[in-house]
C-alpha cells in the first residue's frame, strides 16, 4: 500500500481526536493517499465502494442529484470524514464527492481497517467511536437545518 499518509493530519482530524501519536501511526499504516485535481470526482452518488475518506488538504464538495440537477449539499473542511455510512453498512453512496481545487484525501478500506483488530484493538475501538461521533454530528446538523426550514415555512405561511 502506498503510504504517504501523514499521521499528524490524522491526529488533528475528526478520526484522530482520541488517538495518541503511536495509534495515529498505526492507523496511517493501513490508509492510502490520493491527490485530486479541481472538479475531479472522488466517488459518484450511487457508487458501491465502501471506502472511508479523510480530507487531508484542499476542499471536497458533497453534491446530490435532485430532480435531475446536481445540488450542493455540503462543503467539507480539512480534517472531516466522508463515507461513514458506506464504510459501516456497505450501503450505496448517497452523494457525490468532488474536489474543489487541488485536494488530497486519505482512504481507509474496511478490510485494511479490520487488519488492525488483532494487534491494535484499541485503535479500532477509538476509530469506531469517532465514526459514531461523526455520524451523530451530521445527524444533529441535519435536524437543525430541518427545524430552521420548518420555522421559515411556518412564518411565511408556505410562501417562499
Amino acid at each position: 500500500m502506498a503510504n504517504d499518509v501523514d499521521s499528524a493530519v490524522i491526529k488533528h482530524s475528526s478520526l484522530g481526536g482520541e488517538l495518541d501519536d503511536n495509534e495515529c501511526q498505526q492507523l496511517a499504516s493501513v490508509m492510502s493517499s490520493k491527490t485530486l485535481s479541481d472538479g475531479e470526482v472522488l466517488v459518484p452518488e450511487g457508487g458501491a465502494d465502501n471506502t472511508l475518506f479523510l480530507l487531508a488538504a484542499g476542499s471536497l464538495v458533497v453534491t446530490s442529484n435532485l430532480d435531475g440537477e446536481e445540488k450542493l449539499v455540503y462543503s467539507m473542511k480539512k480534517g472531516e470524514c466522508a463515507g461513514t455510512r458506506a464504510f459501516v453498512d456497505k450501503a450505496p453512496r448517497q452523494a457525490t464527492l468532488r474536489a474543489s481545487g487541488n485536494t488530497t484525501v486519505y482512504s481507509l478500506e474496511p478490510n485494511d481497517f479490520e487488519s488492525l483488530l488483532d494487534e491494535h484493538p484499541r485503535v479500532v475501538y477509538k476509530v469506531m467511536r469517532a465514526i459514531f461521533r461523526i455520524t451523530h454530528i451530521n445527524l444533529m446538523r441535519m435536524n437543525f437545518e430541518s427545524q430552521a426550514l420548518s420555522r421559515y415555512i411556518s412564518k411565511t405561511g408556505g410562501r417562499y
